[in-house]
């Protein structure tokens, strides 16, 4: 039997009780338009619980560039993990109109993109994409500016996901915060990672990496 393609609901949020649904608010940025870009996503799953924090530097590359980068990466991870229900937060309105039909792709950069989004998401079972305004992607905005200072050699606050986000114990394991300490920078706090464990290994999240000659603190959540 011939897979059916994807349903779009661009401004419906009625279906938000459907099973299997995983939610994605993503952002992306660059210092210059052109300059340093990079994107950052935070993916959930139905009753909020992170599944994954996204977080990658692009290089020299523009806004638009960066959001839909944003958008691929959500849509690959969610393809990657074995979920089929995806509905996306941006606060792109250029992105999110293209991407719903109502605006057309008229940039060269930004067609091959458009058409990699629409591949991926012809894969799904079904798909929503809404817009936002920044102040309600404040957690994608810290990942991606973080991207951005990675990319630049800056440094930056961890994340502060807002209220009522919390990290996901399931399918991935036993979820934990890692506090590291050792040899952090004067006048600054060691840093919070968030991960799992699972079979006596620790999981970061993101593109998180422990530095050598660090003690880990693993506090279960």
């Amino acid at each position: 039997m011939p897979r059916s393609s994807p349903t779009l609901f661009p401004d419906d949020t009625s279906s938000s009780a459907a099973t299997g649904w995983v939610t994605a608010h993503c952002d992306g940025g660059a210092r210059g338009n052109p300059g340093p870009a990079g994107y950052g996503a935070v993916l959930q799953d139905e009753v909020g619980l992170i599944l994954a924090e996204l977080s990658e530097f692009l290089g020299n590359r523009t806004n638009n560039y960066a959001e839909y980068s944003g958008l691929l990466g959500c849509l690959q991870w969610v393809l990657d993990h074995g979920h089929r229900r995806l509905r996306v937060v941006s606060d792109s309105e250029l992105m999110v109109k293209q991407i719903q039909g109502k605006y057309k792709v008229n940039s060269p950069d930004l067609r091959p993109l458009w058409e990699e989004a629409r591949r991926r998401i012809a894969q799904l079972e079904r798909f929503e994409i809404s817009h936002a305004l920044r102040h309600k992607n404040k957690a994608a905005d810290q990942l991606a500016n973080q991207a951005m200072d990675r990319g630049t050699g800056q440094s930056r606050a961890p994340v502060e996901p807002a209220a009522p986000l919390r990290t996901a114990s399931k399918p991935t394991g036993r979820s934990s915060s890692i506090t590291t300490s050792g040899m952090p920078t004067a006048g600054q706090p060691p840093s919070m990672l968030r991960g799992f464990t699972r079979g006596g290994t620790i999981h970061l999240l993101g593109d998180a990496v422990l530095p050598d000659g660090i003690f880990v603190k693993i506090i279960p959540e």
